[in-house]
């Protein structure tokens, strides 16, 4: 069974800076360095993937945008939203990354669960959605980026935030998908809270490695 990794509680910090500490430890380490998670929020910052393509922001709403080297497009970062990052050694651990994104995916969705809302994947579109009827909204994104065998970056999660700066992008690409947070679909957990239970979701499907 793989350990745990440690977990680091950042607080709200400034995006660019712990992006380049992600690249930094990463870049260090090595065979015996311990995993960690990273748990944070950001002041609001646009992010856009390494392949992304800046058409789509589609509306500058005075919010800077930053293109850094995680895999997929343009998504929203804010107060009010967990953010986790995943330091890991995939090599050690004996993941790949479609396997790794599997189970990030599947720790958000058994947090929601567990508070009684139902999530699921889209097929194509790496992320955790809540379907209602016709209605289909993303609650959850996550991009990863991997360099000799470690990972960094990680998963968001909606929980207790200003949604509106997400209508000026077309969410990680999708054009018009909607966006939703844990408080409007009567989770009463705080960011804290929220941020406590995935850690723990994260673990689980880790010690699965």
């Amino acid at each position: 069974m793989n350990t745990a990794p440690a977990v680091r509680w950042l607080g709200r910090v400034a995006y660019q800076p712990t992006w380049q500490a992600m690249v930094d430890f990463t870049a260090a380490r090595n065979a015996e360095t311990a995993d960690e998670l990273w748990v944070c929020e950001h002041p609001p910052v646009y992010t856009l993937g390494q392949a992304g393509k800046p058409e789509h922001l589609l509306t500058d709403i005075g919010i800077p945008l930053i293109k850094i080297d995680r895999g997929g497009q343009i998504t929203y970062h804010g107060p009010g939203q967990v953010v986790i990052y995943l330091l890991l050694d995939l090599t050690r651990r004996g993941l790949k990354v479609r396997e790794l994104v599997r189970r990030i995916e599947q720790a958000v969705i058994d947090l929601l669960a567990g508070q009684g809302v139902a999530a699921t994947r889209l097929s194509g579109a790496p992320g955790v959605y809540i379907v209602q009827g016709d209605a289909v909204a993303k609650i959850g994104a996550l991009g990863l980026r991997v360099r000799r065998g470690g990972c960094y970056h990680g998963v968001s999660l909606n929980v207790d935030m200003d949604l509106s700066p997400f209508a000026a992008i077309n969410p990680c690409g999708l054009a018009g998908m909607a966006v939703t947070q844990t408080r409007d679909l009567g989770i009463a957990l705080s960011p804290l809270q929220v941020a406590e239970s995935l850690v723990n979701h994260l673990n689980r499907q880790l010690e699965r490695a």
